[in-house]
């Protein structure tokens, strides 16, 4: 089966150059005109997809080639831009910077030649005049199956300078679709992670990507773009769907959300529902008892660390989560989630599920994983294979317990994580459409537990 969606991707030189911008503002300017736009997001990345999801008013999606493989790349993508008029993908990073060690894996280049297509190269054209015309060249000429299709040039000081860029790029063959001029910086505030997700800001990031949208609008040729986006190539792949287990009780599966708890992939939740989950969130924050019902817990990533003392205060629902763990329910959490469960965080009481603290550190752990489960779980059977992902400044000690959830074998060996009864609780992020069993082995437990 072959299927085509118009479709961009929106790349850079490098990190810092303007893509969330220019992507973000480019999905919501095609919105406005009355499109149906799907967003996605090169690499793990969780906080760029809230403000995509904000801009579209559908779903940000990851397309990861690491945590998910290449080959669904394409159906994942298809299974996002369902029904959609045209879809728009920010990269990560640089545009041939992949996984480290990995050659082009998982880089916005490989995910773009996976898609079969068009790459629209952002550049900080900020301290530069004639040298943009070689950077550009180089760019476009160094993978011949990457095919940059247009230049956006960004942080141009003056009509002067725009005159001079253009007049570099004249024999590029890669046109300019967009010039934005040198202007206060949107409104996106970061912290140690990167920015400051959609559910803690809501107002001010609708008035953010509002922002972006009448930059953007204003300073490139919206036609060209939806021209170029139309002649992506079609993907020889069916859409990706999760696997329908045959009807059985539902399981209540509630899964930790609000401002606390942002990091979750939208596959997770339709993986879980596919599996027989009545799937409930809820926000820890504020809600001091787990949905009625509750058979199973998810408590993904996000930054608990921020508000530790309003999870800390929240006694009931701490109680609650620690009674389901010691019922043997199953609890699958990560990051965030392992955290929350253990017995303190920065000195503060947390759910005492583990017998481990967590603290804020200045050490950042970054980098994908690839990893075993070592014994039994309510997540994976023993020798699972996964690949991950971590994203923190925290530690946690002792960082496994008698039963670790996984052994890791790069970038060192080692065990991390913990197990025991329902509970599994890692630092590591994983992407379930790599290894649909896992929901499916989940919401069996809840059945039964």
């Amino acid at each position: 089966m072959s299927a085509s969606v118009p479709r961009l991707v929106v790349a850079a030189p490098s990190s810092g150059s303007g893509k969330t911008t220019v992507a973000t503002g480019l999905m919501a300017a095609f919105a406005a005109r009355g499109l149906a736009v799907s967003p996605h997001k090169v690499g793990p990345d969780y906080i760029d997809p809230g403000y995509h999801a904000l801009a579209t008013g559908r779903a940000g999606r990851n397309l990861d080639a690491y945590l998910c493989g290449p080959e669904l790349v394409g159906p994942l993508f298809l299974h996002g831009a369902r029904g959609c008029d045209l879809a728009v993908v920010e990269g990560v990073m640089g545009l041939y910077d992949g996984a480290a060690g990995q050659g082009e894996l998982a880089s916005t280049a490989h995910v773009a030649k996976l898609l079969r297509a068009p790459v629209v190269l952002v550049v900080d054209a900020s301290s530069q005049s004639r040298s943009v015309a070689a950077l550009v060249h180089g760019f476009a000429s160094w993978d011949p199956e990457v095919r940059v299709g247009g230049v956006i040039l960004n942080k141009v000081a003056s009509d002067r300078h725009e005159e001079l860029l253009r007049e570099a790029l004249d024999a590029s063959g890669v046109p300019v679709l967009g010039v934005l001029r040198r202007v206060r910086q949107v409104d996106t505030p970061s912290r140690h992670l990167g920015l400051v997700p959609v559910a803690e800001r809501r107002a001010e990031a609708v008035a953010a990507v509002a922002a972006m949208a009448a930059q953007v609008s204003e300073g490139c040729d919206l036609d060209a773009l939806a021209a170029l986006a139309r002649t992506a190539g079609a993907l020889p792949c069916a859409a990706w769907e999760p696997p329908v287990t045959p009807a059985g009780r539902r399981a209540v599966v509630a899964v930790a959300g609000g401002p606390a708890f942002t990091f979750s992939y939208a596959e997770h939740t339709e993986l879980l529902a596919a599996a027989g989950a009545e799937v409930v969130p809820f926000d820890p924050l504020r809600d001091e008892r787990l949905p009625e019902g509750t058979d199973g817990l998810v408590i993904g990533g996000g930054f608990p660390e921020v508000y530790a003392a309003e999870l800390s205060a929240n006694e009931p629902l701490r109680g609650a989560v620690a009674g389901l763990a010691r019922s043997g329910a199953p609890v699958a959490a990560e990051c965030a989630g392992l955290l929350y469960l253990c017995r303190e965080l920065d000195g503060l009481p947390m759910c005492g599920v583990l017998d481990a603290t967590a603290r804020m550190t200045e050490r950042l752990t970054l980098g994908y994983r690839d990893a075993v489960a070592v014994g039994d779980s309510a997540l994976a059977a023993a020798g699972t294979r996964m690949r991950g992902h971590e994203f923190h400044r925290t530690a946690v000690e002792p960082g496994a317990g008698a039963a670790p959830a996984w052994g890791v074998r790069a970038p060192a060996r080692r065990v991390e994580g913990f197990v025991q009864r329902g509970v599994h609780a890692s630092y590591l992020h994983t992407h379930w459409a790599s290894e649909p069993g896992v929901a499916r082995r989940f919401v069996e437990r809840c059945r039964t537990s």
